[in-house]
Parts: C-alpha cells; structure tokens; sequence
C-alpha cells in the first residue's frame, strides 16, 4: 500500500476538522481552553507583542494572547481548516476582542514577511503536519531574533487506556489502525529534535496534567465524534462503526467511579528562543 503524500495527508486532516469544528468546544474538551491558558502563562508574552498562532483551530490560544497583548499587540492567527476559522470567529467575537486577524493557511509554508513575530504558538497542531520539521524551519523564518517559540503536545499517557481500548476494537475489523497522529512527539526528546541547536536555544520542557472526569462513556464517545478521532472512525463502514460502539461502551463502563471517568490529559510544552 502506497503511503499518502504530503498534499493528500492536508486535504484530509483539512476534511476532518471541517466536519467536527461546530462540536469542537465541546464540555468534554474544556482541557483546551485549559491548556491555552497555560501555554500563554508559560510564554509570558508582553504587551504589545506580536504573535503567530499556528493551528489556531477554534482560536483559543489565540484569545487568551490576545488578552494578554493588549492594548497594542496583535495575533495573526492560521488554520488549514476553513471550519474551525469560522468556528473561531464567533468565539472571538464572544470575546470582543479586535487584535486577532485569521488566514486560512497552511503551517509549512508561511506567507508572512521575516523577522516579524516576537512569539510563535501552536496547540497540539504540530503532530498533524506531514513535515514537522520544515515547518519549524519555516516558523524560525518569520520570528525575530530573540523571539520565542512554544508549542503543546500530548505525552504517551494521555487519553488510555481508552485509546488503547478504541484501537484494539478498530483492529478486531481486520482493518489496520491508522497512525495516530497525536501520539507523535509523546516525550521530551523528540519534541526538543524539532528546534535544532544552531537555530535554538534555552529550550525548556514542562509537563501539566489537564485531566479531567467525565461524567460518564457517552461523554468519551463524544469526544471521539468531535475531534481527529472522527476521522479514524469514518474508515469504517455504519455496521462496523456501530459494533465497536457497542463493545466500546462496555468497556469504558467499567472504569466509572462515583467521580465518573477520569480522562487522563497529560500535556508536554516545549519552548525555546531563537538565537540573535
């Protein structure tokens, strides 16, 4: 089996996210908001700053630097997902914030001038892209000297065993398991092999737990329709969907406490400086 290009990976991930950008701020995802808040707690942007968000999806890092940049910084906010964009404006203007401007973009080839952004963000976006390690490169291009650099991804823990659970029921189909993309840069080394030492320096790590307890297994199954998941999912046909539904319920019923299920949302945040 020939492995999808480059082009063919974006057009997919651009479908998937069209399709769950309206459930995407769904309760049972409020780790995102969450996390937004930290990553800008940790980057500590100054007033007035300029910032680029990659993957802005529905723009919550974003707003939470937007607030912190005010009154004269602004955001420039990309996404290859014309969904999760409109999705973000309404979110912006619930806010009433002015200093966010959106493109529909793709994150490996910025069409931004150089030496512009004092700061490059990017939530859990960077596992989606066919080429990483360009696109850094190309993140590096449009940052001043100086600038920062600071981007989410989640550790190995995150998400089980429910995830184990659903790719094992995917695999009973006869079907193999698509990787999955969010499981890339699941530790401290390879995220740190993204910001190469002649262009980077005093890279830091951290690691935040932005677990929660859903209420109960519908609540994950929703989680699963709303976000990249879906499009794993959508390789199977309505009867094999509907069978490891099934199966899939059961299982997670059992791990219900008088406290619900506990989502495990460990979170590694990698950042550095660009060197003058």
């Amino acid at each position: 089996m020939t492995q999808p290009d480059a082009a063919e990976i974006k057009s997919r991930i651009e479908a998937i996210f069209n399709t769950v950008s309206d459930a995407y701020d769904s309760p049972e995802m409020r780790y995102f908001p969450f996390s937004a808040d930290f990553m800008i707690d940790l980057a500590k942007p100054k007033p007035g700053a300029r910032v680029l968000d990659i993957a802005t999806g529905t723009g919550m890092v974003a707003i939470s630097a937007a607030q912190a940049i005010r009154p004269d910084g602004q955001v420039q906010a990309i996404d290859i997902s014309g969904g999760m964009l409109t999705k973000a404006q309404k979110n912006i203007s619930k806010h009433a914030l002015t200093n966010i401007d959106m493109y529909q973009m793709d994150a490996e080839d910025l069409e931004f001038r150089s030496n512009y952004f004092d700061l490059v963000t990017c939530g859990f976006g960077v596992f989606f892209l066919p080429n990483p390690f360009n696109a850094v490169k190309s993140w590096q291009r449009v940052m001043k000297p100086g600038g920062r650099v600071i981007f989410s991804t989640f550790t190995n823990t995150a998400f089980m065993p429910m995830a184990e659970w659903f790719k094992n029921l995917y695999e009973e189909t006869g079907k193999p398991y698509p990787q999955g993309a969010w499981q890339q840069f699941s530790d401290d080394e390879s995220c740190l092999s993204l910001l190469p030492d002649d262009l980077f320096e005093n890279k830091q790590i951290v690691h935040k737990q932005h677990g929660i307890h859903l209420k109960d297994e519908h609540e994950w199954w929703h989680i699963i329709e709303s976000s990249g998941f879906r499009g794993i999912l959508a390789t199977l046909n309505e009867i094999q969907q509907k069978k490891l539904k099934e199966k899939h319920l059961k299982q997670l019923a059992e791990l219900k406490t008088k406290d619900g299920i506990w989502l495990d949302v460990e979170v590694i945040y990698t950042q550095a400086t660009l060197k003058d």
